[in-house]
């Protein structure tokens, strides 16, 4: 079975944070990357006028 690159991705980023993932957590680690993915791409692809300006921050 070949792995899946979110799987590859998983094993690399839990190696480099030494932050183990059981085997029963990937379905939902996976499904959780999916929909970040899916979301940060619809943020990507909205297209933005030029003349767009950053929001103003506000602090209390």
């Amino acid at each position: 079975m070949m792995a899946e690159p979110l799987d590859d991705y998983i094993d690399a980023v839990s190696k480099a944070l030494a932050l183990p993932v059981e085997e029963a957590w990937r379905p939902a680690v996976r499904a959780n990357l999916e929909v970040s993915l899916r979301l940060g791409r619809m943020v990507d692809e909205f297209a933005l006028p030029d003349e767009t300006e950053p929001a103003p921050i506000f602090t209390a």
